[in-house]
């Protein structure tokens, strides 16, 4: 009973945060405008928040931008036009979908890259902590040895 209580408080607390993000006051009067805002707001980083949309960020900055995204819309920008100045202003990073081109490589590739290294360290090093099967033969016996050997078993020469 108390876990169905804890996921239902959880829940309610997330839908809760993320109604709350965008205010009243900032919201378009066209509904098709703001659900431009929206779509756009719901691809922006927030700059604070960094791994959070601005359209469920409660920062500062967050609404700031969500502002600014309205008005850049009431005056007719595209939404590509939209996007383009947030990036001219605050660079790729801005995105949650960065474009694949030379300066996000190490973003979009840089994961695989490490895996693939990743992978090749350990190969390399299973390979060369093979056991060899000459360093696990036994060593021949020394004439010494050999004869001590018989003489344990009884057969060899007696002393």
């Amino acid at each position: 009973m108390k876990g169905v209580a804890l996921a239902l408080l959880l829940i309610t607390a997330s839908i809760s945060g993320a109604a709350f993000a965008v205010e009243p006051g900032e919201m378009l009067s066209d509904p098709q405008q703001e659900a431009r805002a929206r779509e756009i707001s719901k691809s922006i980083r927030c700059v604070v928040c960094q791994n959070q949309d601005i359209d469920s960020s409660n920062a500062d900055l967050a609404r700031d931008l969500r502002i600014m995204i309205r008005e850049r819309i009431v005056s007719g920008d595209s939404n590509g036009q939209v996007r383009d100045f947030l990036v001219a202003r605050y660079g790729d990073y801005v995105l949650l979908r960065p474009p694949v081109k030379p300066s996000t490589y190490v973003l979009w590739f840089g994961p695989l890259v490490l895996l693939l290294l990743g992978g090749l360290s350990v190969w390399v090093y299973l390979r060369g902590h093979r056991p060899v099967a000459s360093a696990c033969a036994p060593l021949p016996l020394s004439d010494e040895e050999r004869r001590r050997v018989d003489q344990i078993l009884g057969r060899g020469e007696k002393d």
